[in-house]
């Protein structure tokens, strides 16, 4: 029996393993674009504020959502490569053990969030956009430019011009070392360097040039899109176990500038989010 708490969030969740098998379900009354999550596949998560309105208001607030995240992680085992928290909107870069529990960390984490703010401010209803975006990342070719997209987010916005100088990310973690109790490295990462000193010197290398063009556009729309982003033998791999169509459907011409889509110098690194 498929099942789903939320009907805006329409899930197909498989098990690794031989002849992969569908594990669990659920099929909106309204046509909504199916989001698909793979037990051991890294998961690019992206949550924003209602309205595009912010959601953190002062550190006190980034310190609460980062104990209550780290509590969920654990206990759904998730693991978590990469994580920004802007003023609007949350990214997190997770491989997830058992798929099936994604969503719970965001209920989980999104629930006790919201409650706290609306305590603290004595403010009422929502917080969060109904419905997180998500995009299935193949490790071997997009993982570390996932990792590199998500930590740049403030300095894309404006708001440091070096990603050490924000401490809302994972960057200091993955790049300088800094303890953070929410990371835990990608294998793909600790392949960088033979020590832990050569590792990070090798992944500050790869934030000496900007993003590439055509993977940043790919990237953003497969998140827009709740598609996986890959190669093509990824795509049929996909395919064959959901039996569904997995491409990326190009845009025709944008409203908006590129920089106005990611929300220019006043929207905090916002993505372009439907």
């Amino acid at each position: 029996m498929c099942a789903d708490p939320d009907p805006d969030k329409a899930i197909l969740v498989f098990r690794e393993g031989k002849g992969a098998r569908l594990n669990f379900c659920y099929t909106p009354p309204m046509p909504r674009r199916t989001r698909v999550h793979i037990d051991g596949v890294p998961l690019h998560i992206v949550q924003r504020g209602h309205n595009r309105a912010a959601t953190f208001f002062d550190d006190q607030d980034r310190f609460a959502y980062v104990g209550w995240l780290r509590e969920a992680l654990e206990r759904e085992h998730c693991r978590l490569h990469a994580y920004v928290l802007m003023t609007n909107h949350v990214h997190l870069l997770l491989t997830p053990e058992y798929a099936v529990r994604v969503p719970q960390v965001l209920i989980s984490v999104g629930r006790r969030y919201v409650q706290y703010i609306n305590h603290t401010y004595g403010r009422t209803g929502t917080l969060w956009d109904g419905r997180y975006k998500s995009s299935l990342v193949q490790a071997e070719t997009y993982l570390l430019f996932c990792q590199r997209y998500i930590e740049l987010n403030p300095v894309r916005a404006g708001m440091v011009t070096d990603p050490a100088d924000y401490r809302w990310s994972s960057y200091r973690a993955n790049g300088l070392g800094q303890r953070d109790p929410l990371v835990m490295p990608h294998p793909l990462y600790l392949a960088l360097g033979e020590d832990d000193d050569s590792r990070r010197a090798a992944y500050r290398d790869l934030f000496a040039g900007a993003l590439e063009d055509a993977p940043l556009t790919e990237l953003r729309l497969a998140l827009n899109q709740d598609q996986p982003i890959g190669n093509a033998r990824f795509y049929r791999e996909i395919e064959a176990m959901t039996g569904q169509r997995r491409e990326l459907r190009k845009r025709g011409r944008p409203r908006k500038s590129e920089d106005d889509a990611l929300g220019g110098k006043g929207e905090q690194g916002e993505l372009p989010l439907k």
